[in-house]
């Protein structure tokens, strides 16, 4: 049995500027983090022909074509050879739906699970872009390249989108007291609402495409709060940096309609009268999970918790995508 993980992932800064319709023009950057919450892959050859599958749904078919699930379908068919007798099973310590990349997290895990099924060798770099691949160029998702990046990484990574497709992700250059004064006083707080990002990256990927200058606009300024949020945490400023994100909000409400709505604009207000120096949403929007960064951790969690939201508590993960049992 092989079982592989993958880290779930949070935004600091950029977000939304990893989409080809705006880094293919423009050039993109964004900060995120891998986090210790994981989506896990196992793959075992069972002892009798056909594909079985266990993740939401049961599935079992005697050819890759007839899978149903789309990123499963296209991953295998990158493995032809003995791909027809296989058992994938699939679980998360986090639902889909709630901003923390999933998707991006499970198809890495998949992918890095038939390599090692597979006796392949694959770096990072290779797992994301192929993951890449297989959910922006085979799929046509509407979506960005940070989640399979930051899940093959692992670890606080700067991502530069380059206007030819490539991407350069190096580490945050922060020393240890500052990442682990950032791992402290970052908190997540469930707001009780999954969605789909599709919606909203479709929304954004259109009208950049269609040159709307509002939304340009937008993520250029998106993108610069990105930078600025680079150099406040590398001069240690994490003040500064819930300041930025702070400043990141309110600039995403006004982007898309369906970014925020009433109960959440109403929790963000709450945070902030009891001691969040800033927040977001983490991923597109419209639910998920709520951040914010405080250094008044304790009043924060009591406010949050009479409000009626769940806090996830999490760390950093620096291993990225890992085979965990071969």
């Amino acid at each position: 049995m092989i079982i592989v993980r993958s880290p779930l992932r949070i935004t600091l800064g950029g977000g939304g500027t990893d989409l080809a319709s705006y880094y293919r023009q423009h050039e993109g950057f964004l900060i995120a983090a891998a986090i210790d919450k994981y989506v896990y892959v196992t793959v075992i050859r069972p002892f009798t022909p056909g594909v079985y599958l266990k993740y939401s749904k049961i599935e079992h078919v005697e050819t890759i074509d007839e899978v149903q699930h789309p990123i499963i379908r296209e991953s295998l068919k990158e493995f032809p050879l003995g791909m027809a007798q296989i058992e994938i099973t699939t679980l998360a310590d986090i639902p889909a739906g709630t901003g923390l990349g999933s998707s991006g997290s499970f198809t890495t895990a998949l992918l890095r699970a038939l390599h090692a099924h597979t006796r392949g060798i694959v770096h990072p770099r290779e797992l994301a872009e192929q993951a890449c691949y297989i959910e922006i160029d085979r799929l046509g998702e509407p979506i960005g390249k940070q989640d399979q990046y930051i899940a093959a990484f692992g670890g606080v990574t700067c991502m530069t989108f380059r206007t030819d497709g490539t991407v350069d992700a190096v580490p945050l250059a922060i020393d240890d007291e500052t990442r682990n004064n950032l791992d402290d006083n970052l908190l997540l707080f469930f707001t009780g609402f999954s969605r789909s990002a599709g919606a909203i990256l479709k929304d954004q990927d259109q009208r950049t495409k269609h040159n709307d200058a509002v939304m340009i606009d937008s993520l250029h300024y998106v993108k610069d709060l990105g930078l600025r949020s680079k150099a406040a945490l590398e001069a240690k400023d994490l003040v500064g940096f819930g300041k930025l994100m702070h400043e990141h909000w309110e600039n995403k409400r006004k982007r898309s309609g369906g970014i925020s709505n009433p109960h959440i604009d109403k929790w963000y207000q709450i945070a902030r009268a009891n001691g969040a120096i800033g927040g977001k949403l983490i991923g597109a929007g419209g639910g998920g999970f709520l951040m914010f960064y405080s250094e008044d951790k304790v009043r924060l969690r009591h406010a949050m918790r009479d409000a009626g939201l769940t806090e996830v508590r999490f760390r950093f993960d620096f291993e990225g995508t890992k085979v965990v049992a071969q």
